[in-house]
């Protein structure tokens, strides 16, 4: 599972544009854990990102 500092430069995004997309329902599933620290499987983001990649143009 990745911190979410982890999964955010693996995304090239800001922590605010991050929460942005996650408010309209459009980031990648994540685990809120106990302690309130956020965490996102790797399964899910790589699905996530397969789910958003733009078809190559012809």
């Amino acid at each position: 599972m990745l911190k979410l500092p982890e999964a955010l430069t693996e995304l090239n995004m800001s922590r605010a544009a991050f929460y942005r997309m996650r408010a309209r329902g459009l980031g990648p599933r994540i685990v809120k854990l106990p302690n309130g620290q956020l965490r996102i499987r790797r399964a899910d983001l790589d699905t996530w990102l397969a789910d958003h990649e733009e078809a190559p143009a012809a």
